[in-house]
């Protein structure tokens, strides 16, 4: 059954979910995990050449706490850590989808736009 939203309950929603996403590096990582992908640790310090290792735990920890990727580690040495998508975390994907398309459509809209004449003196 579907939760009924107000618009306040629905911004607050909303709201919500942008910040279990925001941070520099989140969107990427999950980017790079979306369609069943696996990463390791080392894979994600390779794809991401900009995130220090320091920053890149954090945001592995805090989408793992959020519920959006799972983390499995193997009891061998050296150590090795899986990271891939919840499956409430895969659900993310068509959304994340949906609005690269409607940031699309505004691209297409603002370079059809004509721009406005400059008055006549």
């Amino acid at each position: 059954m579907s939760k009924v939203y107000t618009p306040a309950t629905a911004a607050n929603g909303v709201e919500e979910v942008l910040r279990l996403l925001e941070g520099r590096w989140k969107l990427i990582i999950l980017f790079h995990l979306f369609d069943g992908k696996v990463q390791r640790y080392s894979d994600f310090e390779k794809l991401i050449p900009g995130i220090s290792q320091k920053m890149l735990a954090q945001q592995l920890r805090q989408l793992e706490a959020d519920g959006i990727v799972s983390r499995k580690l193997y009891p061998q040495v050296p150590p090795k850590v899986e990271y891939r998508l919840t499956e409430w975390g895969q659900a993310l994907c068509p959304a994340l989808d949906a609005m690269l398309k409607w940031a699309e459509k505004r691209d297409s809209s603002l370079e059809n736009k004509v721009p406005d004449e400059a008055p006549s003196a």
